[in-house]
């Protein structure tokens, strides 16, 4: 007896234990330590519409740069790149031409560096040559002031392209490499955008150096992108109504109908000529030369007029017509039916 009960309370024990591990939580994941290293890294949404954005500039500036220098060019937008001061830095050749560029209102600086064979040809070009480009050498301060007009025009399309998120680019001076190296500390990390241009005998890059302080901003730029872009309503409603009362010729064309040439023959003022089309037969309506929609012909009191029957894609009939016209036309359909 004393054998069955030691058995049962250990029985008792043992599920009680069970039960208690049941009941248990699990245990939770451990949290990952935060890397600041990776503080202000961008994203790949961000990429993605940072992308977005250069390639809007580089096929923009493809035609504004085009037709300024008068020559055949091509602009593509190479994939951004987040890096250290001190890459970027590493990356640029010996000579090469670097501007200071500000960003306001973050009162930050930035790089933009072009090749210098594609700036030597744009100088050329503007000077009436060829676009021929000699040996490779720093730009003279009259090359200097050439270049300013180009990038005047580099600046404009680039503030166009990035006036959603409120960065204004604006062109400071020409630098030097040896003083550029002090613009900021070498282990800062920068967004660096770069583009393919391409003239006639020669390509090269154009560069633009970012700074950190940019992210935050960026990161606005890539909720805009999800986001419907926004009407100017006050211009969009000054359009509107310039554009409503701007008068088109509309014409309504029946369609074609064959008729006898004794009957063309014998036509004569005062004479009626049957065209052998149903009452019903619809018109089409041609606004500026562009057909726009079917209709029917009809008369409103003294006045001609045309019932829409379908909207501008032919696809649906519309229920909105000339007030007054499609009771008239429904019963007209009706009479014409019953007879």
């Amino acid at each position: 007896m004393e054998t069955i009960l030691e058995q049962n309370a250990i029985d008792s024990l043992f599920t009680m234990r069970q039960t208690s591990r049941e009941t248990q939580p699990p245990p939770s994941a451990p949290t990952p330590a935060y890397n600041f290293g990776r503080a202000g890294h961008i994203g790949n949404e961000q990429m993605r519409a940072i992308t977005m954005v250069n390639e809007q500039f580089a096929r923009n500036l493809t035609h504004t740069l085009g037709a300024w220098l008068r020559t055949q060019l091509q602009v593509a937008a190479a994939a951004g790149e987040q890096m250290s001061f001190g890459d970027f830095l590493s990356c640029l050749p010996d000579p090469s031409y670097v501007c200071l560029l500000r960003l306001e209102p973050l009162g930050g600086v930035g790089l933009l560096e072009m090749s210098l064979s594609v700036a030597m040809t744009m100088v050329d070009l503007l000077l009436g040559g060829r676009g021929a480009t000699t040996s490779v050498r720093e730009v003279t301060d009259i090359e200097d002031a050439i270049l300013a007009s180009v990038l005047q025009i580099v600046m404009r399309e680039l503030n166009l392209a990035w006036e959603s998120v409120g960065l204004q680019f604006e062109l400071d001076k020409h630098e030097t490499q040896g003083r550029i190296a002090r613009l900021m500390p070498g282990s800062e990390q920068t967004l660096c955008l770069s583009l393919d241009v391409q003239m006639p005998g020669v390509q090269g890059l154009i560069n633009f150096c970012l700074p950190a302080m940019v992210l935050n901003t960026i990161r606005r730029l890539s909720a805009a992108a999800d986001e419907p872009r926004k009407r100017a309503s006050a211009s969009s409603d000054r359009v509107e109504k310039l554009m409503g009362e701007a008068s088109f010729p509309a014409v309504v064309r029946l369609p074609p109908a064959r008729i006898p040439s004794r009957e063309l023959k014998s036509l004569e003022v005062g004479k009626m000529l049957e065209l052998r089309l149903p009452k019903t037969t619809q018109a089409e309506l041609l606004v500026g030369g562009v057909r726009l929609c079917s209709v029917l012909p009809v008369c409103k009191g003294d006045r001609l007029g045309a019932l829409l029957q379908q909207d501008a894609t032919g696809q649906a009939p519309l229920v909105a017509a000339i007030p007054g016209v499609a009771e008239d036309v429904a019963r007209e359909q009706n009479e014409g039916a019953a007879a």
